[in-house]
């Protein structure tokens, strides 16, 4: 099993998560969440000064899913969150020992 955490454009949010559910990724957690990476923010003025904010809010997907359909949810990933840009978002992939299913007591692949 591997866990998948997206992280993306805010706007891409809908998107993302209709192409996961028509892929048919049912479990995921979303949070969003603030970051920076190439973009490195943005200048505003706030009563007359000059604040620079270094953050941008993001979304970000968590997945766990078995082994073999990890690169088909990474491709679903790309496709809806692609725009073409700076600060399209980043994918990460990370093995998974153990799901427990609290409900339930199932483990492993049945947990999912």
């Amino acid at each position: 099993m591997k866990r998948i955490t997206a992280i993306v454009r805010a706007e891409k949010l809908e998107a993302l998560k209709d192409a996961l559910f028509a892929a048919g990724v049912r479990g995921m957690t979303i949070v969003q969440v603030q970051g920076c990476g190439s973009q490195h923010g943005w200048k505003e003025y706030v009563r007359g000064t000059e604040v620079l904010l270094n953050t941008i809010p993001k979304v970000q997907f968590d997945l766990v899913v078995p082994d073999e359909q990890v690169d088909g949810v990474v491709d679903v990933i790309c496709r809806a969150a692609h725009t073409g840009e700076v600060g399209d978002g980043k994918i990460f992939i990370a093995p998974v020992e153990e799901v427990v299913r609290i409900r339930t007591g199932e483990r492993g692949a049945l947990a999912i």
